[in-house]
């Protein structure tokens, strides 16, 4: 059977695995005969054509695969040279730097990474791309842009999360012999969607899932909108859309199947307290508006209301730490979670993971941050992150279906983290099914949940 998770090592668990290796430290050649010998197939493998190959070595066990690669190309009768001159080669391939790099490579080594990136040709990258924190996937400074990284072993933090992930091109993993352990960061498989209950001959609407969507004010009711008809696409048996009274009109032609529930600020609170008895999860936010009032009304559903929420869009705006016995999702992208750590968001683009971890350690909550690598992280330090999702899904609305998504899997029963793990997954999968993937907008991810979801 399939496993949900599979591990992404980080430098120390790459280590690790190796020191368990039968024979350490006296198998260290051994290995390094195997990763150098794969690099050099998987050059040639790659790009049939070339015939000199420029191998950049550094000093450590990285530049010593390289050279592996460099012996194994000329017995294959290449001309291979270990050479930090990278002009009239028809491939450079990169062992300057190891998966134990951290920080920002000395002007010398930047400088010749620049080098490389300038050249017009491939760049074939062993293990990651120098420059890349393997554990985290920031780059403090110059970084190879390769098309090609041949990794040992697993994926490493690095090859997934941004920004490390846009300087991998294409990944081949390749076995060199070794164990695998349980890492802290894993990566959501298509498998974890047998984790979702899906109904059954015994379920009622109510039991196969129950959600309440707050949101949508005049000019943003579409996004209540969109999610509320995502919880019910990703199977939850009943949705209640409970709207400001202006938007009511609105939410009644945008959305048919939710039950509506209009409120207003006056009887907000005691309107969704009352609606939420009848469900199973919250989902808050998606068009709420920022006023005082409505920053309010989302502190005190999460205080008064013991059941599982996820917490998106303008539900995150002024929010503040809660103690929450149930479950708690935030669904922040990188604008909203700069805001909520006082940071700003450039540094949220650059430290991706450690944003997320800090964010799920200050608000007692798992934390979804949205993304091409989407981190979900919990207050444990765990991490999971799903990369399912195409370029397609950067356009408006759909982080909308998305919290949809989690409220329903939320409302079944899941974890905080099993839940938003398998909805970024089945989101992703969702809009990888469209064809042509250009032009796709978040209420086409609606028709597509289902087979998304289909086993």
């Amino acid at each position: 059977m399939a496993e949900p998770y599979e591990p992404l090592y980080s430098a120390a668990e790459m280590r690790a695995v190796e020191e368990r290796h039968p024979g350490y430290p006296e198998s260290v050649p051994e290995l390094m005969e195997r990763a150098g010998t794969a690099v050099a197939r998987e050059a040639m493998l790659a790009f049939p054509a070339a015939r000199r190959f420029a191998c950049v070595c550094g000093g450590g066990a990285n530049g010593g695969d390289g050279r592996v690669a460099a012996r194994v190309l000329r017995e294959a009768g290449h001309v291979a040279d270990e050479t930090n001159d990278v002009d009239g080669y028809d491939v450079v391939v990169d062992a300057l730097f190891g998966t134990g790099f951290r920080g920002e490579p000395r002007p010398d080594a930047a400088e010749l990474i620049a080098h490389m990136n300038a050249s017009t040709v491939p760049v074939v990258a062993v293990d990651i791309s120098s420059g890349v924190d393997a554990s985290t996937g920031e780059i403090a400074g110059a970084a190879v842009e390769a098309d090609l990284t041949v990794t040992f072993h697993a994926p490493k933090v690095g090859l997934v999360v941004a920004p490390g992930r846009f300087s991998a091109g294409r990944v081949v993993i390749v076995d060199i012999g070794l164990d695998d352990i349980r890492t802290q960061v894993r990566r959501a498989t298509l498998a974890i969607l047998d984790e979702v209950p899906i109904r059954g001959a015994g379920d009622t609407k109510y039991s196969s899932g129950s959600v309440l969507v707050v949101g949508g004010q005049p000019g943003t009711a579409g996004a209540a909108c969109l999610t509320a008809m995502a919880a019910l696409r990703a199977d939850a048996g009943y949705v209640t859309l409970a709207v400001p009274e202006q938007s009511l009109h609105t939410a009644e032609t945008l959305a048919l199947e939710p039950v509506k529930l209009a409120w207003s600020d006056d009887d907000a609170l005691e309107k969704l307290e009352a609606a939420a008895e009848r469900a199973s999860a919250l989902a808050i936010g998606p068009g709420l508006g920022r006023s005082e009032a409505r920053n309010g009304l989302v502190r005190a559903l999460l205080e008064r209301v013991d059941l599982p929420a996820v917490v998106d869009a303008d539900g995150l705006f002024a929010l503040e730490p809660i103690e929450r016995r149930s479950a708690t999702v935030l669904t922040p992208h990188a604008g909203e979670l700069s805001r909520l750590l006082g940071r700003d968001s450039a540094w949220v683009d650059a430290h991706r993971l450690a944003a997320a971890q800090e964010g799920a350690q200050r608000f007692g909550a798992v934390v979804l941050l949205k993304g091409a690598d989407t981190i979900i992280a919990a207050p444990t330090g765990d991490v999971v992150v799903c990369d399912a999702g195409p370029p397609a899904l950067a356009t408006a609305g759909t982080g909308d279906v998305l919290t949809g998504v989690v409220a329903s899997f939320l409302a079944k029963g899941l974890d905080a983290v099993t839940a938003a793990a398998a909805a970024a997954v089945a989101h992703g999968t969702a809009a990888s099914l469209r064809t042509p993937a250009a032009g796709l907008v978040a209420s086409d991810l609606l028709t597509l949940l289902p087979s998304a979801l289909d086993r």
